[in-house]
């Protein structure tokens, strides 16, 4: 293992580590308390640092990691997305999302979502918020705030990804993922589940699936985007958390494992898995490398594959 030295934002210098599982690079970088959630600019990676006295955004750059700034949200900021422009920032404590300038981190607004938001999307038009104890989705325009519509999605919505047409969102307490018309908001279906435990985390599209995270029973569900017809359900780690997919793979944050497993689509079969921090939580591609938010140790984890 290689250290490096990064500066901090208080003008410190903080350890990165780097390590190699040949033939991929991985590297760890500090950032403050709670890591949760991420989000891409197309040049920054943004983490949330979830917590009731953190409420902080975190800035690094993506291609080595030096962290450029934290900025403050609002009250237990859980997840995040980027609209083009603005990173907005969901915050669970006050029923609230954040607007921040992405160049620079000026905040540009304060706005409601509903009753404990928790997951927020971007469907290349409108900002998305799925608020967990009204079972709500959220549409907002993000150009000045303004709430477009609030949209009935079911038992304790969390995560949510849109397919370009539709939003999907994930019910935590219905063990079921609700398929939403994003021009109108439409209910088109909600499809249940089985046997998962009530505990379903994380959501991601892999451009002809939905992929979500069955966290208590250690495995991974794909539905068909079509009709929600489920494909699959393979076991990838202990209480796998966040998903995403970077063109070719699946890739899922296995929580007490402390590892990432990277999936061959067709099949979900486990290809390789990679070292990550403690608690990986949010996850996410950003053009290049994976990136992970390791919750307990303050950290997120950033893994390169060779070249595709």
């Amino acid at each position: 293992m290689l250290s490096a030295l990064l500066l901090s934002v208080s003008g410190s210098l903080v350890a990165a580590t780097v390590s190699v599982d040949s033939p991929n690079l991985i590297e760890t970088f500090p950032v403050p308390d709670g890591a949760w959630a991420l989000a891409f600019d197309g040049a920054n990676v943004w983490v949330t640092n979830y917590g009731f006295s953190i409420n902080k955004v975190t800035k690094l750059r993506a291609s080595d990691g030096a962290l450029l700034g934290a900025f403050d949200t609002g009250s237990g900021p859980i997840s995040a997305t980027f609209d083009g422009a603005n990173i907005w920032v969901a915050n669970g404590y006050d029923d609230s999302v954040t607007k921040l300038r992405a160049s620079d981190g000026t905040l540009l607004g304060t706005f409601p979502a509903g009753d404990n938001p928790y997951g927020i999307a971007f469907d290349g038009q409108n900002v998305w918020v799925a608020n967990w104890f009204d079972g709500t989705v959220r549409k907002i325009r993000p150009s000045d705030g303004t709430t477009l519509g609030i949209f009935q999605a079911g038992s304790e919505a969390n995560d949510l990804v849109s397919d370009g047409v539709n939003l999907w969102v994930v019910n935590k307490g219905g063990s079921a993922v609700a398929k939403l018309r994003v021009s109108d908001g439409t209910l088109l279906d909600t499809f249940l589940i089985p046997d998962t435990g009530g505990d379903i985390n994380g959501i991601t599209f892999d451009g002809r699936n939905i992929w979500v995270g069955d966290s208590n029973r250690d495995r991974v569900i794909k539905l068909r985007a079509t009709d929600g017809a489920i494909l699959g359900r393979p076991h990838v780690g202990d209480v796998p958390w966040g998903l995403t997919f970077d063109g070719l793979h699946i890739w899922v944050s296995n929580i007490l494992t402390y590892d990432v497993a990277r999936l061959r689509p067709s099949n979900g079969t486990v290809e390789h898995r990679y070292a990550a921090g403690t608690n990986p939580r949010g996850i996410l591609f950003d053009g290049a490398s994976i990136w992970v938010a390791n919750e307990y140790d303050n950290s997120v984890t950033k893994i390169t594959p060779p070249q595709r």
